[in-house]
């Protein structure tokens, strides 16, 4: 690998001005350094620059892809549902480079070391500011689940996340977590902090009496004097994945015909280019590309895909490109329109990973981290526990992380079976590392994490099983209601994601022996949407999982995930790190 003494240099100052010796991490710097990773020419006169699903991560974190994604119908073997070796196959990313590392699990405890952490608001906003450097005009878009996944945003009631989002330079968001901090929050920072800064959007979002509009639908922007259309699409099954009550007097939904109004609307007004900012999920995002005409393209998230391909969906009109740019601020979009004769002629896509080790912080982002994080550094900073394996989240069934949690929760409340939300949301520990009252709130900090202990008859617990199945492997994405399967601790399963409705759960056991249906079992959970939770006085599960991790002697064994066991042909999703 040959590196000039300029490049060198380069990779020099930013590791050092991230904080970093060279050591372990030279290899990694040298290697994206010859990559020329974040070398990216400048192509025609419009660009939106593309964040999503950030979860409140202002720190860099480590975050481990899934190791299994499975499409179901039209979507089956298709983008985004590929991962491993046989993403980068299809994508074209060669193995053992640092963009692999970034999008796929593959070799994850070691590869994390080698390239160390990724996202941090502070290296974020110096890739933002060099893309702006040389895409003057270019718009920053954020999709939303950005004020929700933190200790900090919890206890600010995402007032840090607001400040964080203003200083990096957020144009335009949309929504979905940020509306579990009730409808009086969310309307007090769009009004206040964010007036005449920030453009909140969302043409799906309606009041439940008259059915008006609670957020502009779109907003018209010019760049380089083309008029540029965001219209948002927040989450549309806000009242049912979250509690309904959080967001009473309004209603959601994917709502094609309103949304096709809306393009025609701002092509109306004399837009140029018309984008979507949704968080409606790749899947959704792909159909609705199909079915609303006038589309130049949807830049989506809701299902932490890092996509570093755009895909192209054929409609009545022409063609939508669909991106969505993962989570965790691990990943930042860059779209690039050619706009010639009033419309697009040509684009260029790209995905960039934030590796914080290659990109310096930005001096004024880091010391906003710094006093945003001081009250509360020493409380997040309390270490529980260390981990002797792998904790992870993401997949569509148990994650180590999700795993840890269902078993803490059934030795603290003595239940007999665990169900743990699939929440795609949480960082990633590598063996060794300390679990630190941060990490547990990564996993958990919601405004209703209240956790329950709950008598339910077997045939009960196939009917929760069922639904959540269907939420997820259904095959027409518009009734995909949101998350991975729930996890599950203590009960075994298998599953057939590609039977019919109802149909897919069977041979449920407990301790080898067969689920009764009019048995009554002892069920722990946590975030539940009833609103009877929290009057009820329930303790909120992270205290309940901090007693567990501090009974532990000071280390916590590796977690063996368990996963269903897959039928109808599919292989068996593997944990390996």
């Amino acid at each position: 690998m040959n590196l000039t003494k300029r490049e060198f240099m380069q990779v020099l100052g930013a590791a050092s001005a991230a904080g970093l010796g060279l050591g372990r991490f030279a290899d990694a710097s040298a290697q994206t350094a010859a990559e020329g990773l974040y070398d990216l020419p400048k192509f025609g006169n419009v660009s939106l620059l593309h964040m999503t699903d950030c979860h409140a991560q202002l720190r860099p974190i480590y975050f481990r892809e899934p190791s299994v994604n499975l499409g179901v119908g039209d979507m089956k073997g298709r983008l985004p549902h590929r991962v491993g070796e046989d993403l980068l196959k299809a994508v074209g990313v060669k193995a053992g480079t640092p963009t692999a590392h970034a999008l796929t699990y593959l070799d994850f405890d070691q590869a994390a070391q080698r390239y160390g952490k990724v996202g941090g608001f502070a290296h974020l906003a110096t890739l933002v500011q060099r893309l702006r450097a040389s895409r003057p005009g270019a718009l920053l878009l954020d999709g939303g689940d950005t004020w929700q996944g933190s200790g900090t945003a919890l206890w600010t009631k995402g007032q840090d996340m607001v400040d964080a989002c203003k200083l990096l330079g957020v144009d335009v968001m949309t929504g979905h977590w940020e509306f579990t901090l009730g409808m009086e929050r969310v309307k007090e920072i769009i009004e206040k902090d964010f007036a005449g800064k920030v453009d909140f959007v969302a043409q799906n979002v309606k009041t439940t009496d008259f059915g008006d509009p609670v957020f502009k639908p779109y907003v018209v922007k010019p760049i380089n004097g083309v008029p540029v259309a965001i219209i948002g699409q927040a989450f549309p099954y806000t009242p049912i994945a979250n509690p309904r009550y959080m967001v009473a007097d309004w209603e959601f939904g994917i709502q094609d015909e309103n949304l096709q109004k809306m393009v025609d609307e701002a092509r109306g007004k004399g837009a140029q280019v018309v984008v979507v900012l949704s968080h409606n999920g790749m899947d959704v995002d792909l159909k609705m590309a199909s079915r609303v005409t006038g589309v130049d393209a949807i830049l989506g998230g809701h299902t932490h895909d890092g996509m570093p391909v755009a895909s192209i969906v054929k409609n009545k009109s022409g063609q939508t490109i669909v991106t969505n740019a993962g989570s965790n601020g691990k990943f930042l979009g860059v779209l690039d329109f050619d706009v010639k004769n009033g419309k697009v002629s040509d684009f260029r896509y790209k995905l960039l990973p934030v590796f914080a080790n290659m990109l310096p912080a930005d001096k004024a982002m880091d010391a906003l981290i710094t006093q945003i994080r001081a009250p509360y550094e020493a409380k997040l900073a309390e270490q529980l526990a260390v981990t002797e394996g792998l904790l992870y989240r993401r997949g569509n069934f148990n994650g180590t992380g999700d795993q840890l949690i269902v078993d803490a929760l059934m030795d603290v409340q003595g239940a007999e079976i665990a169900f743990s939300p699939g929440f795609r949301w949480g960082t990633s520990l590598l063996p060794g590392q300390p679990i630190t009252r941060e990490w547990l709130l990564d996993m958990t900090a919601t405004t209703y994490s209240y956790a329950t202990l709950t008598d339910m008859k077997g045939e009960m617990l196939k009917t929760v099983l069922e639904d959540v199945a269907d939420n997820l492997f259904n095959p027409d994405p518009y009734y995909q209601q949101g998350g991975d399967m729930v996890r599950v601790g203590g009960l075994s399963y298998a599953c057939d994601p590609l039977a019919d409705m109802g149909r897919r759960i069977s041979d449920m056991r407990l301790k080898g022996q067969p689920i009764d249906p009019a048995k009554t079992y002892k069920v722990a959970g946590w975030a539940p949407v009833a609103e009877d939770a929290a009057k009820a006085g329930n303790p909120m599960v992270w205290d309940l999982i901090e007693q567990w991790l501090k009974a532990r002697g000071g280390k916590v064994s590796p977690r063996q995930a368990n996963a269903p066991k897959l039928t109808g042909g599919l292989p068996n999703p593997g944990y390996a790190g």
